[in-house]
């Protein structure tokens, strides 16, 4: 395994981890969360996402039983959750990032867990009815008294993260290290261009998700939706998704994967989902890239991206946007030239 440190801070974490989005405590429950977990410890990865809108909270009872049953030590984890979206998500402070909701939404999930703290939480969304003062003072609160190690943001604007780190400089609290953004094949531009400046300015670190787009880079669903798969398993929630695939946009994408396939296997010598899960961590902004796995075996075909990072070169690098087509335009500057052009 690789490991990466986490943003600016001296946390140091492996380039594939593992997350429990759409499976553990929902879909995948019992014994097959513990097989899994288990085989990702062992290949090398020690961090584990999860949150309090998992599944209403089962995600995180579901991850913190197998790694009680299975006594790893906590000092040998990391462990990341995120709070916003709430469990019962009745009354009006259930959700979002009030000072209330923060820190009572970390404390029922550290109970979850069975946990005294996590090493990263999040904040799941950026919540535009809270003041971002209040939001930097609760995670500085949520840290100074041990709940958490770090904290980061995710899906958060550039605009907002910079807020963030302002208010944290002007109050001497502490700044957040990461935000967990989405990014794969086909949803390039925040990761690529927005967060550029975050990544020179304040070596902002990234928590990868869906960089199989779903699974839609794995070329399973290039000739239908197969019975076992996430999108027939979650069908109400990736409706729009299967909808936009019988549109020639989504047919355009479906041939975008089957070329890549053909690159693949063909000049690397692996699979496509392989290919896309090497390509998200070969940029240098990621810090790691979060697995979704239901079966042991998918962790370890995921886990053969480690070997198709060195064969990214420059040249298959741009191979591969060829047939991708979509590299996002650096952010314009207004007709602002060098120095010497300037001059």
């Amino acid at each position: 395994m690789i490991f990466r440190n986490l943003g600016p801070s001296g946390l140091r974490v492996p380039v594939f981890s593992l997350g429990g989005w759409l499976t553990y405590g929902g879909t995948v429950k019992g014994d097959p969360v513990k097989e899994v977990m288990k085989a990702a410890f062992e290949a090398g990865i020690n961090m584990f996402d999860t949150a309090e809108g998992y599944e209403a909270g089962e995600c995180e009872r579901e991850m913190g039983r197998v790694i009680r049953e299975l006594g790893w030590r906590r000092t040998d984890l990391i462990i990341s959750t995120k709070i916003f979206f709430g469990v019962r998500r009745q009354g009006p402070n259930d959700k979002g990032l009030s000072r209330k909701h923060l820190v009572e939404g970390l404390n029922e999930s550290l109970e979850r867990l069975g946990m005294e703290y996590v090493d990263v939480v999040f904040a799941h969304r950026p919540d535009t009815t809270t003041p971002m003062e209040e939001v930097v003072r609760a995670f500085d609160y949520l840290i100074n008294t041990g709940k958490a190690f770090y904290w980061g943001t995710s899906e958060w604007s550039a605009l907002q993260i910079e807020e963030a780190f302002k208010i944290s400089e002007k109050l001497g609290l502490i700044a957040p290290i990461c935000d967990q953004v989405q990014y794969n094949c086909f949803h390039r531009q925040r990761f690529e261009v927005e967060y550029d400046v975050l990544y020179k300015k304040y070596q902002y670190g990234t928590t990868i998700w869906s960089a199989l787009a779903s699974g839609l880079l794995t070329g399973k669903y290039n000739d239908g939706i197969p019975k076992d798969s996430r999108f027939s398993t979650n069908a109400d929630f990736f409706k729009n998704t299967i909808e936009q695939l019988q549109k020639p946009e989504g047919q355009a994408k479906l041939e975008k994967i089957r070329k890549l396939t053909k690159l693949a296997e063909g000049k690397l010598g692996c699979t496509v989902a392989t290919l896309a899960l090497a390509w998200a961590a070969n940029h240098p902004g990621s810090s790691t890239v979060i697995l979704g796995a239901s079966k042991p075996q998918q962790v370890y075909d995921n886990l053969k991206a480690l070997e198709i990072i060195p064969k990214l070169t420059p040249e298959v690098m741009a191979e591969i946007d060829e047939i991708l087509d979509n590299k996002p335009a650096p952010e314009p500057n207004y007709g602002r030239g060098t120095r010497e052009k300037l001059t």
